[in-house]
């Protein structure tokens, strides 16, 4: 069969989408207990796609200093796609997890080195078998100084990649954005609700700590 290279959808032509959100609030974390949407006073937030959301939102969940995550879509054009628009490539949204951490615990750094040894940065439009604009890597700063941050850490794990043989990072920075679009229900803490679900871990061994934890 012939496979054709995703590309990126044009947004003129992208889909329409719509003004209502697809997840009807509240909602409670599945694992937490809590309101998916809880963002603590002081906590920080991280917007991040490294392939399919259920295996990176199950990362998340079990790493200290987390407090909240949720599946969504992100970086792309449409207003509040469906799973199904979004698969599709033409709302040009990545699947990705939104991360509350408590900075006191974690800092940017520590929650980046965990996105990039993960899964595997220098794919493009793919993550393992997993083909297609929605499973690119991302990181969607929320603010100016986690752009900065972001990609400084992404050029300084680039040498380490290279030299264990993989291609340049692929790794997309977006400008500074708080659009977030949370995913259907049955995708939130999917592999809570499915302990036998299959998400397939593509970390690729390289170890992220280029040392930066400055603020």
């Amino acid at each position: 069969m012939l496979f054709t290279k995703p590309t990126m959808v044009d947004p003129r032509v992208a889909l329409r989408g719509r003004d209502t959100p697809v997840l009807r609030q509240p909602f409670f974390h599945r694992v937490f207990g809590h309101r998916i949407d809880r963002t603590p006073e002081g906590a920080e937030v991280a917007v991040l796609g490294l392939g399919c959301f259920w295996g990176a939102e199950k990362l998340f969940w079990n790493t200290p200093g987390v407090l909240n995550t949720a599946a969504g879509y992100a970086a792309g054009y449409t207003p509040n796609p469906t799973y199904e628009e979004a698969c599709s490539g033409r709302t040009g949204h990545a699947e990705v997890v939104r991360v509350v951490y408590d900075p006191k615990r974690l800092s940017y750094e520590d929650v980046l080195r965990i996105f990039f040894e993960n899964h595997n940065p220098t794919q493009g439009f793919r993550q393992g078998n997993d083909r297609g604009t929605q499973y690119r890597s991302v990181i969607v700063p929320q603010n100016d100084d986690q752009a900065r941050r972001a990609a400084a850490f992404r050029d300084a794990v680039g040498p380490g990649f290279a030299a264990a043989g993989f291609g340049p990072v692929t790794t997309e920075i977006t400008p500074p954005s708080g659009d977030f679009f949370y995913a259907e229900d049955y995708h939130q803490q999917y592999l809570d609700a499915n302990p036998n679900g299959y998400c397939p871990v593509h970390a690729t061994g390289v170890t992220c700590n280029p040392g930066s934890r400055a603020g």
